[in-house]
């Protein structure tokens, strides 16, 4: 009866589906983060409440027929933000940052969505990313997630601002408006800690946040010409009076570093066994030596499975050749085996072995971590943002 109403995209409380139907969303979920109702997360707590509502539909898909906008809109939240540091994220990007702030009954539920919008901005993620970044002064956390919260956030407020709700649309830009300021403190305090590596290592979360707050921008058409517009739009490019000129150089030197180490991990997605456990989620580029080791550890994957997961890696490599962290990953696995690479050759082609051990990706691979960190270390110190004239 649910796959029925669900189909005709109008569900028995009456509210008309523009998207995905929520049951398929949570297919979705289990798919690709199966971890989130086999009990292995802490689902407590207000600040998690989001993962508890997952697992609460996952067991009463019956209830999802009596969902009105607000709570579709609850539950696309919840989908992405769970999923969005998982190899295959959720795909309603474009519903939670347009599409239901678009839809035909948005006037009852604006007000309820936009609070909703600014609850998230506090939600706990840590569970279900491996890609952050600490203030160590403060504790604060950054991952892509804040860029999600950007993207939607703005798409509340053009919403609020189409709909002349003047003063919830000021509270929405105030916390877009704290968000940036977390980022640039972060950024600040690392470079005054001389931390290269996690400067290096939350460089592409904040270019990917400001990404995403960017194309949102472009995607509802703001005027340019508008004061807040112009605080925000393009903060890892474009010099701002607002704000410190670290956030151009953090732009720059993530283009200069890590761009090329941080896109969407296709070759990851083969493995389907890095989706049975959060212990497995990818964490930044090129700096993937604890998440190796934490995989050759692991007594989830079996040999085979490794094995499966080393051939990913060098794919991953031949198809982004400078994306280092892949050969990183894979020399901190095999070390942790008995017999090194041996061990997971029975599960290999013969010709893709002889190829990984004569290969580049093996050599990198297989050189010390604190000689492969010093490296990026000096080139850190040398680099010159060309915009801002900044040194590290």
């Amino acid at each position: 009866m649910l796959e029925d109403a669900m189909a005709k995209k109008k569900l028995k409380s009456g509210f008309q589906l523009d998207g995905i139907a929520p049951n398929i969303l949570l297919k979705h979920v289990e798919n690709t983060a199966p971890f989130l109702f086999k009990g292995e997360l802490d689902t407590s707590g207000k600040e998690r409440s989001y993962l508890e509502k997952l697992r609460f539909y996952k067991k009463n898909l019956k209830q999802l027929s009596n969902i009105n906008l607000t709570e579709y809109f609850h539950i696309c939240l919840a989908a992405h933000w769970s999923t969005a540091g998982t190899f295959v994220p959720t795909d309603v990007d474009n519903q939670i940052r347009e599409g239901l702030w678009r839809h035909k009954d948005i006037k009852k539920h604006i007000e309820k969505m936009a609070r909703l919008t600014i609850e998230s901005w506090s939600w706990d993620y840590s569970q279900v990313t491996n890609r952050k970044s600490y203030n160590r002064v403060n504790d604060q956390v950054m991952s892509t997630h804040e860029g999600t919260w950007l993207s939607v956030a703005i798409g509340a407020f053009c919403a609020l601002t189409k709909y002349k709700e003047e003063k919830l649309a000021k509270e929405v830009a105030e916390v877009i408006l704290a968000e940036i300021e977390k980022e640039e403190k972060l950024m600040l305090q690392l470079r005054e800690d001389r931390d290269h590596i996690n400067f290096l290592r939350a460089a592409p979360l904040m270019a990917h946040n400001f990404g995403d707050l960017d194309r949102v921008m472009v995607q509802w058409e703001m005027n340019i010409d508008d004061p807040f517009c112009k605080k925000i739009f393009k903060l890892g490019h474009e010099l701002n009076d607002s704000y410190d000129p670290i956030l151009v150089y953090t732009g720059k030197v993530n283009k200069a570093f890590s761009s090329k180490e941080n896109h969407r991990h296709m070759s990851m997605r083969q493995p389907k066994c890095l989706r049975k456990s959060s212990d497995f989620l990818i964490p930044v580029g090129p700096f993937m030596d604890q998440w190796g080791e934490t995989l050759g550890k692991s007594q989830k994957l079996t040999l085979e499975e490794k094995a499966e997961i080393a051939c990913a890696f060098f794919d991953g490599y031949k198809r982004q050749d400078q994306a280092f962290g892949y050969c990183r990953a894979h020399g901190a696995m095999i070390r942790e085996l008995e017999n090194g690479l041996d061990d997971l050759t029975p599960f290999m082609a013969f010709d893709l072995v002889h190829e990984l051990k004569n290969s580049k990706f093996s050599e990198i691979a297989m050189r010390p971590l604190e000689e492969f960190e010093a490296e990026y270390i000096k080139a850190l110190d040398e680099f010159q943002c060309p915009v801002t004239g900044i040194k590290f």
